[in-house]
């Protein structure tokens, strides 16, 4: 099987897919200051990155979250992520807290997906 990768620089791919399988690395946000809105531009990456693999979001099979602050921002992303989600297609997944690359970031979520 062929390993393909998309949106690749010299330290990462965006994507990766091998066979059916589609890797998304860390999606970080663009300029929004809040766990919502920066839920919302990182699915919105992650529904762009998928779209590109071959896949989306009714085909992931697992989320992993990572918060800045669980305590403050779980609530505000979880909204946002379940709203984002189709009944029925939710991906196993585990959200935990971290020190994330940049201060201002405070959601970042990579996935894993099967294509179309």
């Amino acid at each position: 099987m062929t390993i393909s990768r998309i949106q690749t620089n010299p330290r990462l791919s965006a994507a990766v897919t091998f066979g059916d399988l589609v890797f998304l690395s860390g999606q970080v946000p663009g300029d929004a200051t809040d766990a919502a809105g920066q839920t919302r531009q990182v699915l919105a990456k992650i529904d762009a990155l998928l779209a590109e693999a071959g896949s989306d979001k009714d085909h992931l099979l697992s989320a992993t979250i990572y918060l800045k602050d669980i305590g403050e921002d779980f609530a505000a992303m979880n909204y946002v992520w379940s709203d984002w989600l189709s009944p029925g297609q939710a991906p196993s997944r585990t959200t935990l807290q971290a020190e994330l690359a940049r201060p201002q970031v405070r959601v970042e979520i990579s996935v894993i997906a099967a294509r179309r």
